[in-house]
């Protein structure tokens, strides 16, 4: 359910007194306006509130319910007041807080203190996240383009894919990040630098006997090493005909797709999503994964209703937007978490391009994400009380992009790359704004961003095309 709209009276009040820079002095009518106009709006949506609030109430007391309700008292002041002071856009919601998100983005490319060397095998992860949301933001971020380059070819590994940092061994979750991140830099020199051939060894050792892939040498085997392995090998045009010294030949292998799409189907659980590996619990990120792989494999149209449940998928999924927070949480009976404006709102474009529109509740998270994930000197957060960091930053700005925007599948394939091998996720096309209801006015807008692939839109058909210039190895 959308918010309800404001009267035009209040907005049209609430429009001229946004646009006043809080710097500067109000006449004392116009302070006891803003008064007035921030009642109002605190009254509307509390009433929205109300009418997105289960009736039904648990009057059974345990750790989980207690959990929730403390999580309720944290959410609701900020979706129904503006405890932050932001300033408000049309619909009386906080603006999108661009210059502190940038900032906070930027300072998270610089320089780590020491404690931070237990996570350095992360160092992937915080350069693709920070890209990406600052190319989310409308960015430019060439003057990062050298360092990109320079600091994952130290973590290359000689065997093939790439490790956390110099040095380090070859993981599939370092790899896809380091390759999204290549990609966003979209230069010849980032491109060049990607040895696709022990990439394409390193895949072969990854690949497993019963259809998945493992995440590294001996690691374990889950959902993400299928979708990890198929945005590298998709990127950068490899053979699907796996290397010779491909251990599951042995096991009469010969290609990378062999046994998977059954093994994705087996990883669908009882409730509807899709778990690390079959037999698991569904989770929000793994379902995002699954939906990523049959994409790459083809048409969603065509993949996902033929190897998944649909209804059953489409009640897990809806079940996961938290009322009256709006925004997602991962897993059944846990707390809603901004990173899920991604792992599951990102699954809406891709689900609706198999089986039609106007399935989201996109008002419900973007209200979510602009009034209690935006943190108020910067970056976005899980929920409020917590601290903002580069994840939580990028998959909140990537999830209200999917909202932003409408996408469309090419049947036809028409595009000038993928026209071969896993060409699938190159024929997504530009469908206008969303028209539906909305809590965002143009201010609040963020960049295009690739639904499959969540880079800017037009570098990764510029990345295959380029490795399809290139030629077969």
């Amino acid at each position: 359910m959308a918010a309800p709209a404001s009267s035009s009276a209040s907005s049209s009040k609430l429009e001229r007194l946004s646009a006043t820079s809080r710097t500067k002095d109000l006449t004392d009518s116009d302070s006891e306006d803003m008064v007035l106009v921030a009642a109002h709006q605190e009254a509307e949506n509390a009433k929205y509130i109300k009418s997105v609030t289960s009736p039904l109430q648990d009057l059974l007391s345990t750790q989980t319910w207690q959990v929730q309700e403390e999580t309720l008292e944290a959410v609701l002041p900020y979706l129904e007041g503006n405890p932050n002071d932001f300033d408000l856009n049309t619909f009386g919601i906080p603006k999108l807080q661009r210059i502190q998100h940038v900032r906070f983005l930027n300072n998270a490319l610089q320089k780590y203190p020491a404690a931070f060397m237990a996570i350095d095998a992360s160092r992937p992860w915080f350069l693709y996240w920070s890209l990406q949301g600052l190319t989310a933001l409308g960015q430019d971020i060439s003057d990062y383009d050298e360092r990109v380059v320079y600091t994952f070819a130290a973590s290359q590994h000689p065997s093939g894919g790439f490790g956390g940092g110099h040095g380090q061994l070859p993981h599939l979750a370092a790899t896809y990040a380091a390759l999204l991140s290549l990609v966003i830099v979209g230069t010849p020199e980032a491109y060049a630098s990607v040895n696709r051939s022990t990439m394409y060894s390193f895949l072969g050792r990854m690949k497993q006997a019963d259809g998945g892939f493992t995440m590294a040498l001996n690691g374990e085997e889950d959902i993400r090493g299928a979708f990890c392995a198929l945005v590298a090998l998709s990127l950068l045009n490899l053979p699907l005909e796996l290397p010779p010294d491909a251990p599951v030949r042995e096991q009469g292998l010969t290609s990378f797709l062999d046994g998977l799409t059954d093994w994705i189907s087996r990883c669908q659980t009882f409730e509807g999503g899709i778990s690390a590996s079959p037999g698991q619990e569904a989770h929000g990120a793994y379902a995002f994964c699954g939906l990523g792989c049959l994409s790459i494999l083809g048409s969603p149209k065509d993949t996902i209703n033929k190897h998944l449940d649909v209804p059953s998928l489409l009640h897990w999924l809806s079940s996961r937007q938290c009322a009256p927070e709006g925004g997602f949480n991962g897993r059944t009976n846990k707390l809603v978490d901004g990173c899920y404006s991604h792992w599951v709102g990102g699954c809406w474009p891709l689900v609706e391009a198999a089986v039609g529109k106007g399935i989201a509740n996109r008002a419900a998270l973007g209200r979510y994400i602009l009034s209690a994930a935006q943190f108020k000197k910067g970056g976005l957060i899980d929920k409020p009380g917590k601290r903002p960091d580069a994840y939580h930053s990028c998959y909140n700005l990537a999830g209200l992009s999917a909202m932003q925007h409408e996408h469309k599948y090419d049947e036809t394939k028409s595009g000038e790359v993928g026209k071969e091998g896993l060409g699938g996720p190159y024929h997504w096309q530009q469908d206008g704004l969303y028209g539906g209801e909305k809590v965002w006015d143009d201010d609040d807008m963020l960049n295009r961003v690739h639904p499959v692939f969540i880079v800017p839109w037009g570098k990764a058909e510029a990345c295959r095309g380029y490795f399809e210039e290139q030629g077969s190895l």
